[in-house]
């Protein structure tokens, strides 16, 4: 199975802390010669080389001058600020407000020609309804203990930034779980109007909505939501985190995933169908 984006972010941070112990092995330096030369105690030096802390811009410039690798600096720590900005803490970013991170997104969507979105858990925030959203956000914000609840707020600014559907010059191609269809996160009326909209978006010319049905044979396992902004950029939603990846390997890995999905769902009235039959289930 694929290493987890969590695990992706820990690796991108081995990666650096391999190449500083290289370094520093080069150069015949032993722990306590390093952390001697750096001005540090040696117990610093092992937590870098094993990557439970994470050097600093001045702390890799130290270690290249030391090692005679001056000219590894800078590259060194591009490599590390990248892996430190791949893993960014829920509560780092609710700290402001769940409307706040609603709102922060609306220009990089308008940037976005082509979003291409997976979720075997939730609708997409891009398909969801006011009263779908507004349920979604409170259990995040329960989740998280926030200290206001901002969750209407939070909901009726993604419902506006959703518009983006309706807009010229954007394709989105979604893929969901059939489960996400009977995921009751809200009450009877929301989920009911929650899935009436997904038939109507659903329709739009702009819109490719794929719905794996449970019992499609599987060609590849259900995986976390991640979406892929047009070939640049993809974003993985974990409990604790949201990790963003922008290597180009990486991002073609994701790709790949994604089509491997959404050739397992089906489409038309094959989708609307499965989406009937929520509804129905909901009497």
């Amino acid at each position: 199975m694929p290493t987890s984006p969590s695990s992706a972010a820990q690796a991108a941070r081995k990666a650096v802390a391999r190449q500083l112990h290289d370094l520093r092995r080069e150069a015949g330096l032993t722990v306590v010669q390093l952390a001697a030369g750096c001005g540090w105690h040696y117990s610093k030096t092992s937590r870098i080389e094993n990557a439970v802390t994470a050097p600093s811009a001045g702390d890799i410039r130290r270690w290249c001058a030391v090692t005679g690798a001056e000219d590894r600096a800078q590259d060194l720590i591009v490599h590390s600020l990248d892996a430190e900005s791949m893993y960014r803490q829920w509560r780092d970013q609710v700290r402001a407000g769940l409307r706040h991170i609603q709102e922060s997104r609306i220009q990089f969507f308008q940037d976005t020609a082509l979003f291409r979105m997976y979720s075997a858990g939730l609708v997409p925030g891009l398909l969801q309804t006011e009263g779908y959203a507004t349920a979604v956000l409170r259990i995040a914000a329960e989740v998280h203990a926030l200290p206001e609840d901002d969750s209407t707020e939070a909901a009726r600014a993604r419902v506006e930034r959703s518009r983006i559907v309706h807009e010229p010059g954007h394709r989105f191609v979604f893929v969901i779980e059939e489960g996400v269809l009977h995921c009751r996160v809200a009450d009877t009326e929301a989920m009911a109007a929650q899935l009436g909209h997904l038939l109507a978006v659903g329709a739009l010319p702009a819109v490719s909505l794929g719905i794996i049905p449970v019992e499609a044979a599987r060609t590849h396992w259900p995986e976390e939501t991640f979406h892929v902004y047009d070939d640049r950029m993809v974003s993985v939603e974990l409990v604790s985190a949201e990790v963003t990846v922008t290597q180009p390997g990486e991002v073609a890995q994701y790709l790949a995933t994604f089509e491997r999905l959404r050739a397992m769902a089906v489409y038309g009235a094959d989708a609307r169908a499965l989406i009937l039959r929520a509804i129905d289930a909901l009497r």
